[in-house]
């Protein structure tokens, strides 16, 4: 009976997928992978991501926001081949395109981009079993990537991708350890394995985290770390053992941390503390990595000239503050002042509902902001959800912005997307068009909804 259900569902997955493409006799699930190219060392679960059919795709006349701070109104966006061919605007002339989407009254941005997320390692449900983001047995996991427990028919990438428009996402493992493992960069499609979303050419990324979640969870257990000292000296002797690390008898763990010393692995530091974040950039120095950016960052608006001069993002939250002490001194002025300091900002949401709603985040940050007289332009606070997570997970050469050259991965919002009441029409992904309000069939359904009430469900 199981064995029945398996291949019925596993029928059924297939259908559903299928019914998200264009073209019924390809997918973006390349299942073989799984087993056949797991061979080299250096990249033993490679991403077997294929994008799914596309047709080439004129949104004309339409608001763009093309993600690098450029915005204007009656342009049009050309899209072919999976990718973005050119850009216009009202004086340039379009492309002659037999499939033309009319964007009259609505606004095309790049596809929105969550830095922070757990989906698929903290899926829904989100009962016990399902809880797969913190190895909390040792303040130091290097060793696990966060890869091996996402799963993907969580039916969170598809909220996401409806509801926010998200079509890349980072996976990061959780913060209950100093140094947490390796993230997983993701494209948000349906895919029966997560080889079949891992973003082609993404680098790792490295979590680690400071504060008071390693030191209440170790020092609980009456070990090290029980205090932020702790919590530095765990990690400073941590980076020593890694630096004479020779490869010769392999070791997770230390693979990972040599990876991050040569600059190929990009850290996600989760730190609140102002004072905290600006130890940790010298330890960064003092060992030989770089901060790639700060999660959680709620007190970047006191170190806003230092995370400039270093070159650090803050990925922040709207107004999320005071749940716990070091939380205490957030702001919801906290990302114009970043960005009036020249730093890089990036709103992330760290939730399985606030990953569907970042354009909405982004717009209180900016209406904050405005409130204390800093009055930034929407086409800037786009980039805060599109290109400027690209740059800090180190994509943004492929993704992030609408460029000649780059993936196709776009969002139609039927009005403004900084307003409470405008929603994804229409998300592309690679060209591919994955979610479309106005189709039903449009609206992909991971195995594990198959048969639930309100299956599919994304009003």
């Amino acid at each position: 009976m199981g064995a029945l259900k398996s291949i019925t569902l596993a029928a059924g997955a297939a259908f559903v997928l299928a019914g998200c493409a264009t073209d019924s006799s390809a997918s973006g699930d390349t299942v073989a992978s799984a087993s056949t190219a797991a061979t080299d060392t250096a990249a033993p679960f490679p991403s077997t991501y294929k994008p799914y059919p596309s047709v080439e795709t004129l949104i004309i006349p339409v608001t763009v926001y093309d993600g690098r701070g450029g915005g204007w109104d009656n342009g049009w966006v050309h899209m072919k081949d999976g990718k973005i061919v050119e850009v216009g605007g009202p004086t340039s002339m379009p492309p002659d395109v037999e499939r033309v989407v009319d964007g009259t009254g609505k606004v095309v941005t790049p596809g929105i981009i969550d830095i922070h997320s757990h989906l698929g390692d903290y899926p829904s449900p989100g009962v016990a079993a399902h809880s797969d983001g913190n190895e909390a047995t040792s303040p130091t996991t290097p060793d696990v990537w966060a890869e091996h427990s996402v799963w993907p028919q969580d039916p969170g990438f598809t909220r996401a991708l409806a509801n926010g428009g998200v079509t890349a996402l980072q996976v990061l493992p959780g913060s209950a350890n100093l140094m947490g493992g390796r993230s997983a960069t993701l494209k948000n499609v349906p895919s029966r394995t997560v080889q079949g979303m891992k973003f082609p050419g993404a680098p790792y990324g490295f979590k680690m985290a400071c504060g008071e979640n390693p030191k209440r969870v170790y020092g609980g257990k009456g070990r090290q770390p029980s205090t932020r000292m702790g919590n530095f000296a765990v990690n400073r002797q941590t980076w020593l053992d890694a630096k004479s690390y020779d490869g010769k008898k392999r070791d997770l763990g230390k693979e990972t941390l040599k990876g991050v010393l040569d600059g190929e692995i990009l850290v996600h530091n989760h730190c609140y503390r102002a004072d905290e974040m600006a130890l940790v950039i010298d330890m960064a120095k003092e060992m030989g990595y770089k901060v790639t950016a700060f999660h959680h960052a709620v007190e970047s608006y006191k170190i806003g000239d230092l995370l400039r001069e270093n070159d650090v993002c803050s990925a922040v939250w709207a107004d999320w503050y005071g749940f716990k002490m070091e939380a205490y001194d957030g702001i919801p002025e906290n990302a114009a002042l970043i960005h009036n300091a020249g730093a890089c900002v990036v709103i992330h949401s760290d939730d399985a509902n606030g990953i569907q709603r970042l354009n909405q985040e982004a717009a209180k940050a900016q209406a904050s902001g405005r409130r204390m007289g800093i009055d930034i332009p929407d086409a800037e606070v786009i980039s805060w959800i599109t290109y400027n997570p690209a740059k800090a997970m180190g994509i943004e050469a492929m993704t992030g912005s609408l460029e000649p050259g780059k993936m196709a991965d776009v969002v139609l919002w039927n009005g403004d997307p900084l307003s409470v009441y405008s929603r994804p029409e229409k998300v592309w992904v690679d060209g591919a068009l994955l979610f479309d309000a106005m189709d039903r069939k449009r609206r992909p359904v991971s195995d594990f909804e198959l048969g639930q009430p309100g299956e599919g469900d994304v009003k």
